[in-house]
Parts: structure tokens; C-alpha cells; sequence
């Protein structure tokens, strides 16, 4: 699509696309005023996956919560997918280093740990760096158990956790409609994204809390 205009030179056209992009290009030009370098904005994001497969003789434990089921996941730990994946999106918004350098997998102190007790911890090292969480979005991947039935269980153990309200803790199950090894039922995965809030250790937001 153009649209016709008059020059200083004569006749010409434009294309709407062109606008649109000049459009974005302006609006790009400068940061707002109250953020004049775009490091300081207060908003982060960071993203986490984990995959563990399934064994016998383990016990279930996925966002915190014990379910009833002929497997549990395999891991160092409890083996809760969930709260992992939750944990390096949290680390990572924060610029901490991820969940296997915090808690190492071959540190006898966190064989069989609970995972609700690493997010914990994971908690406070991101308050230490002056982070709040805003929201969390977690997608759990799985063809069994059912992941529905569980959500509000789930739910409740993460807000515990971080501090949120209802509505700013998402958990979603999502089969992988028969393909490869979550299809195959040998596994779950989960991703997970974090928005956190830099509340403190800036200028200006010395007093901002959640």
C-alpha cells in the first residue's frame, strides 16, 4: 500500500510500511525522561527449563506439592521440575548464576532436598540484590498425571514462597501430543519465566516496595 505526496522536488509515494517503520524509529529515538539510560529500568526478565524422567520408588513432588502417582521424577534433589525451572528464571532475571552453580548437583547437602526449601533461598538471594517478583508464568509439559487438578495446591505453595497474590502466579499443563519422550511418558518438562522489580539500591526507589 502507498499513498501519494508532494515534495519539494515534484510528486512521489510513500508506502505505509515505510511510515509505520519511521513511526517506530521516533519512538525509539529516546528513552522516557524519568529512565535516562536504559540500564536503570527497574523491570527484569528471566526464563527457566527443566526435564527430569521418571523412576520408580520416588515420590512425586511437583511446585511444592506432593502428588499421588505410580513414579516420582529422578534427581539429586526431590527432583520437582517446577520449582527449578521457577528457581533459574528467578536467578537468572536477578543475574545470579544458575540453579546448578547456587545448589550443586553433586553436593552431598542437597541429596533429596526439598525443592520448596531452594526456592526459599533462592528468594532471598534475589532480595539481596535489591529484586522483588512481579509475576511468574510456569507451562508444565507432561502427558500424566494431569496437571489441572493441582494448579491451586501449586499455586498457593509459590505465592507462600514469593510473596504474590492470585493473580500474578500462572501454572499451565500442556501435553506434547505423543511426540518424543514426554509424549512417550518416560519425563516432564516445565518452562518458566520470572518479572522481577528492582525496588531498592536505585536512586529514586530507595522507598518503593511491592
Amino acid at each position: 500500500m502507498t499513498e501519494k505526496f508532494e515534495g519539494t522536488e515534484g510528486k512521489g509515494k510513500r508506502s505505509s510500511s515505510e511510515e509505520t517503520a519511521r513511526g517506530r524509529k521516533a519512538r525509539r529515538a529516546k528513552p522516557p525522561a524519568e529512565f535516562l539510560e536504559w540500564g536503570s529500568l527497574p523491570y527484569r526478565i528471566g526464563m527457566g527449563y527443566d526435564s527430569h524422567r521418571f523412576s520408580e520408588g520416588r515420590k512425586l513432588f511437583l511446585g511444592g506439592v506432593k502428588i499421588d502417582h505410580p513414579k516420582g521424577l529422578l534427581g539429586h534433589s526431590d527432583g520437582d521440575a517446577v520449582l527449578h525451572a521457577l528457581i533459574d528464571a528467578l536467578l537468572g532475571a536477578s543475574g545470579l548464576a544458575d540453579i546448578g552453580q547456587q545448589f550443586p548437583p553433586d553436593d552431598p547437602q542437597y541429596k533429596d532436598a526439598d525443592s520448596f526449601s531452594l526456592l526459599l533461598q533462592a528468594a532471598e538471594m534475589i532480595d539481596k540484590q535489591g529484586y522483588r517478583s512481579v509475576n511468574v508464568d510456569i507451562t508444565i509439559i507432561t502427558e500424566e498425571p494431569k496437571i489441572a487438578p493441582h494448579t491451586p495446591a501449586m499455586r498457593k505453595r509459590i505465592m507462600e514462597a514469593l510473596d504474590l497474590e492470585p493473580e500474578q502466579v500462572s501454572i499451565k499443563g500442556k501435553s506434547n501430543e505423543g511426540m518424543g519422550f514426554i509424549g512417550r511418558g518416560e519425563g516432564v518438562a516445565v518452562i518458566a519465566s520470572a518479572l522481577l522489580f528492582k525496588y531498592k539500591n536505585r536512586p529514586g526507589y530507595k522507598n518503593l516496595v511491592r
